[in-house]
């Protein structure tokens, strides 16, 4: 049975008694509600009491809604819940991975890229402060994946960073500063994305490292964490053959689960051989990684069985149940493991203070983006930045000198053109216009397309004047990437909105020309021509107005590179 007197739950007697007096009241129905985690989309007082009362979750995760919206909801799972509930946001960023107004503070490898720690500090406490706010007490975060290969997108602006130091550094500090605030973390994604390119979203990831690469890259990072106190792991559907087959030799290649399934993973690595005895929640159910394994009926008793403690997202609550209770009925899910889920899971609850829980006030919704968070933000943004390369010395740029600039933004494609194009163009050009530029701003085929649908859209896309009218027109060209996207493809490239496009950098060796990327550091694997190359990590106005800043030379180049960024090519870096 597990010691909740242990890190990371260091339960009193009184909490020990409120955890087992709270699990002796509950139905049977009541103790299968709490191994599930709610995705809510849905706000309205009814549909949230069915959630409580008919299906008795122990968590919820949410999408969208207003700061109001969020906070009324939050307060009503607790009001409507016999047991209160996990409350999870994904602050990742911030507080805005809460809430839509809360504030983007960093990314991980925004984070990873300033020289200070103080970066990552002030992101988790910005977002502690405005995910408690709004009645949180669950992260999904910290990061901690190891990122070594350049094609990976899935964590390639999440993670830290390749160093395991500082991967744990930084996971240490967010940890630190998110339990100051009361919030618990979920440090993911076990046992580590980063090494490879799959979406789990799309497919089973892997990786591939020995048992000892592991162990100095990874296991590192969670040893270090799990040792601090880490409250919660977060698995992902990842696989990581070299240690399945060492706690089970000869292992088929048809055995490899997921490790969300994989008691090699999840008990003997994780709490054996690592000493973890906090809760272990799955990455989102509904993800091919996971579903690809087996049937969900097999899928959702399966990931209790092999060692997780709770299930993030239903597909169907009503279905998702039926399938839990069938394992509990058969034995695949012990009455051992059914316990051991369930004290760890009130075991959490009573060390967040859910045992005597007071929601908090409405008045301390005044702390969500407020201009204390949005100051850390610029400061973050100053401290980030990263100027990649400048080999054709263009850097600063006087717009007394160069003023006449022409802008191309590549965004990804609009799921819908009725969804507009990226709000962050409009402030690239507002923040170049304010510092004395004038911008000329190249459509794209979307915004075509928008304006009036047309098949002869893609050939107005090709046309483009001649070169020396081209060089007079023009002083400086800023290619500005805005490339993002999960559960789609399996890693994203830089995309131009059509084929033989004229926003393709033909015009490099005619124009002084500064590539910048405000997503993806890996851009200049599809952009090597580029002579000058920044990231900066962001769309938000911080990010872009410390960005003109820096171009200007009003404010320094501060962040810092990994090898990853020349994508293992030797053309980058001319």
């Amino acid at each position: 049975m597990v010691d909740l007197t242990k890190k990371p739950f260091n339960l009193n007697d009184e909490q020990l008694r409120w955890v087992e007096e709270t699990l002796a009241s509950m139905t049977y129905d009541e103790k299968v509600g709490q191994l599930f985690i709610n995705l809510t989309l849905r706000r309205d007082p009814a549909y949230i009491t069915a959630l409580c009362e008919k299906y008795h979750i122990g968590g919820v995760r949410w999408q969208g809604g207003s700061l109001e919206e969020v906070y009324e909801q939050n307060r009503l799972f607790q009001d409507k819940s016999k047991v209160p509930v996990l409350i999870a946001a994904n602050c990742e960023s911030g507080g805005n991975g809460a809430v839509g107004e809360g504030t983007f503070v960093a990314t991980g490898a925004a984070c990873g890229a300033s020289r200070t720690l103080e970066t990552v500090r002030d992101m988790a406490r910005v977002g502690a402060r405005e995910a408690a706010a709004i009645g949180c007490n669950w992260t999904f975060a910290p990061v901690c994946d190891v990122l070594s290969n350049w094609r990976n997108t899935i964590v390639n602006t999440r993670a830290f960073g390749d160093d395991p130091d500082e991967v744990a550094a930084r996971s240490l500090a967010y940890m630190e500063e998110m339990q100051k605030g009361g919030i618990a973390c979920a440090a993911k994604h076990f046992p580590g994305d980063g090494s490879e390119e799959l979406d789990q979203h799309l497919v089973m990831g892997c990786n591939n490292l020995t048992c000892e690469e592991w162990d100095a890259s990874f296991g590192k990072v969670y040893k270090e964490l799990i040792d601090a106190g880490l409250d919660t792991v977060m698995v992902g559907h990842i696989c990581q053959p070299a240690y399945q087959r060492h706690f089970t030799p000869g292992l088929r290649d048809d055995e490899i689960m997921p490790a969300t399934m994989s008691k090699e993973l999840l008990q003997d690595l994780l709490r054996d051989q690592l000493g973890f005895n906090g809760l272990i929640v799955t990455d989102a159910s509904h993800m091919e990684g996971l579903n690809q394994a087996a049937p969900r009926s097999e899928v959702i008793p399966g990931v209790i069985a092999a060692g997780c403690d709770m299930v993030l997202f239903f597909n169907d609550p009503d279905e998702d149940i039926a399938y839990m209770k069938a394992g509990l009925a058969d034995g695949r899910i012990s009455p051992e493991r059914f316990s051991d889920a369930l004290h760890r899971i009130l075991g959490l609850k009573a060390k967040l203070g859910l045992d005597k829980l007071s929601f908090p006030g409405k008045e301390g919704l005044s702390v969500v983006g407020c201009a204390e968070h949005h100051a850390l933000a610029a400061k973050a943004a100053d401290e980030s930045i990263t100027l990649v390369k400048d080999t054709q010395h263009v850097l600063p740029v006087n717009p007394a000198e160069k003023k006449r600039v022409m802008l191309y933004y590549l965004q990804s494609a609009p799921v819908s053109l009725l969804d507009g194009t990226d709000p962050a163009k409009a402030i690239v050009v507002d923040e170049l216009e304010k510092a004395g530029f004038e911008v000329t701003v190249a459509k794209d085929h979307y915004e075509m397309e928008m304006e009036g649908p047309s098949k002869f859209n893609r050939f107005r896309m090709m046309g483009k004047s001649t070169i020396e009218q081209y060089k007079k027109d023009y002083d400086l060209v800023l290619l500005v990437v805005a490339m993002k996207g999960y559960a789609q493809c399996n890693d994203v490239r830089l995309s131009y909105s059509a084929g033989h496009s004229y926003e393709i950098p033909w015009y490099v060796s005619e124009v002084p020309t500064i590539a910048v990327s405000l997503n993806y550091t890996n851009h200049l694997i599809d952009i090597p021509m580029m002579k000058t190359f920044i990231n900066a990590y962001a769309p938000t106005r911080e990010y872009i107005h410390a960005l003109v800043e820096k171009l200007t030379g009003k404010s320094a180049f501060k962040g810092s590179y990994n090898e990853l960024v020349w994508c293992g090519r030797w053309d980058t870096r001319r």
